[in-house]
């Protein structure tokens, strides 16, 4: 009897496993959305990109963007910061901790590959009826029971496995989001940083300007208690002066708030953080440009939508499945006894093995389960293709921003040479007393805005560049997604 039911029990065994792994799979073969993409950049075509210390196109056995890609600033205290972000960035630690769920949900959905199995042991002790008066010698049952049950869906129809396809996909998903998280907060503590340094140059020009206007306040005061100028030409230089103090004052609150962001951006609380001043002073580095094809496995928005297509086919497969009959296998043993001393005894052994099916017959549901998880599909598909052009999109703004800050930074510049030749002529002709002081004040007016607008190009610049490197997805590849 032992022998018999242990070779059943490995018939049983090797049926099950058997047709879990042969069974149909309903989910439609998958394959990548076919998106629009473009040969090459419009951008990045000889025509229009004549600034070759701005970006190059990157041939395929090129150095693309490395992971580090703020190391391309040469900024040692950049680079220090972009380091705690991955660290200590909350938005990321929550990104992390989403993508350790989502894999988790992963082998918990595994599990049902396996039967479960279970121990319920029980005592209990009941007093019988007597009847009739009837006197029993010991009216009390005891029964002592050690049982294991164990049960087992066989995935005739792909149910599990389309469910671990679709949890996988969404840990896929779960990863990429993280990697897309951690880039946007590398990309706006590199912005952030640069429009801090350009908050500096323009606090900077502004201190180097109260200073000018001090000197031209003096001379106006010179001049009038020599009875060459009036009190006119003196109230409008006190005016000026007092005007741009002011605005100076004013670019502080700027600054201010963004070394608060870069405090929250590495995760610390803006009261212990500071970072001291430092005008801007460098040029957008040279950045490789991939090909349109190649973007799309280095952003990971791109590869967390692919993603979630591949999912939500791998759901059309389980609503699919739903249509067809369950099995079960099920089995039980141990041992049950009326005394503890004979429990475990070879003749208190009990055992069952069976099977079971369920098959729908009418479910008004599973038409409209199945409709669903099909819009779903098509609705993730729609998801990518936006995705991806929103994607090209970012990588031509920033190619034509680029390209065009850079012809106008050296507009810009000649308009400042001229505005402080213009300067230089007003003051000459007022110490002569041939023009009134209205003409300087008009002259130095320009040379500051012109200078202003030159200072927020060069920040312009820096910010386009690093904007330019997180549409190209920085230096991940979608390769580094798990697999599992």
């Amino acid at each position: 009897m032992k022998i018999l039911s242990m070779q059943f029990g490995k018939i049983f065994f090797i049926v099950a496993l058997a047709s879990c792994w042969a069974g149909c799979d309903f989910a439609p073969k998958y394959s990548k959305p076919a998106a629009v993409t473009p040969a090459t950049f419009k951008e990045d075509s000889g025509a229009n990109n004549t600034d070759t210390n701005i970006w190059q196109a990157a041939h395929p056995d090129d150095a693309v963007i490395r992971s580090n890609w703020w190391e391309t600033f040469n900024d040692s205290q950049l680079n220090a910061l972009e380091q705690q972000v991955a660290i200590s960035n909350q938005n990321v630690v929550a990104a992390f901790e989403n993508f350790l769920s989502a894999h988790a949900t992963v082998h918990e959905t595994e599990a049902e590959y396996y039967p479960t199995v279970n121990a319920d042991p029980s005592a209990s002790r009941s007093r019988v009826y007597t009847g009739g008066g009837i006197s029993l010698h010991n009216p009390n049952v005891d029964n002592f029971d050690v049982p294991l049950d164990a049960s087992w869906e066989l995935d005739l129809w792909g149910r599990i496995r389309n469910s671990v396809k679709a949890s996988a996909g969404q840990a896929q998903a779960s990863a990429a989001d993280l990697e897309n998280t951690k880039l946007a907060a590398q990309a706006e503590l590199a912005s952030d940083y640069f429009q801090l340094q350009g908050q500096d140059s323009l606090i900077k020009l502004f201190d180097d300007t109260v200073n000018d206007y001090s000197n031209s306040l003096q001379l106006t005061e010179v001049l009038f208690k020599t009875g060459i100028d009036s009190d006119q030409d003196v109230a409008q230089a006190q005016t000026q002066l007092e005007t741009t103090e002011s605005q100076a004052s004013n670019l502080r609150i700027e600054r201010a708030t963004l070394e608060h962001a870069i405090a929250v951006l590495i995760g610390q609380p803006p009261s212990t953080f500071s970072i001291s001043p430092m005008p801007v002073n460098a040029k957008p580095p040279l950045i490789p440009v991939a090909i349109p094809s190649q973007l799309l496995e280095r952003r990971p928005d791109v590869a967390a939508a692919e993603r979630a297509v591949f999912s939500a086919n791998a759901e059309i497969g389980v609503a699919r499945s739903a249509f067809f009959p369950a099995v079960t296998l099920s089995a039980s043993g141990g041992f049950e006894s009326s005394a503890v001393n004979t429990l475990f005894k070879w003749s208190s052994r009990v055992w069952s093995l069976g099977a079971a099916a369920t098959q729908p017959i009418f479910n008004a549901a599973l038409f409209p389960a199945l409709t669903q998880y099909r819009a779903e599909y098509d609705s993730a598909v729609a998801q990518y293709r936006q995705t991806v052009l929103t994607a090209f999109q970012g990588v031509e703004d920033n190619l034509a921003t680029l390209r065009i800050l850079k012809a106008q930074v050296q507009q810009q510049q000649v308009a400042v040479d001229s505005s402080q030749k213009y300067l230089d002529l007003a003051i000459y002709r007022y110490k002569l007393g041939i023009d009134s002081y209205l003409d300087v004040i008009t002259a130095q007016t320009t040379l500051l805005t012109n200078r202003q607008t030159l200072d927020n190009l060069y920040t312009q610049q820096m910010t386009a560049a690093v904007t330019l490197i997180e549409d190209l997805g920085g230096g991940w590849d979608a390769k580094e997604l798990p697999k599992d």
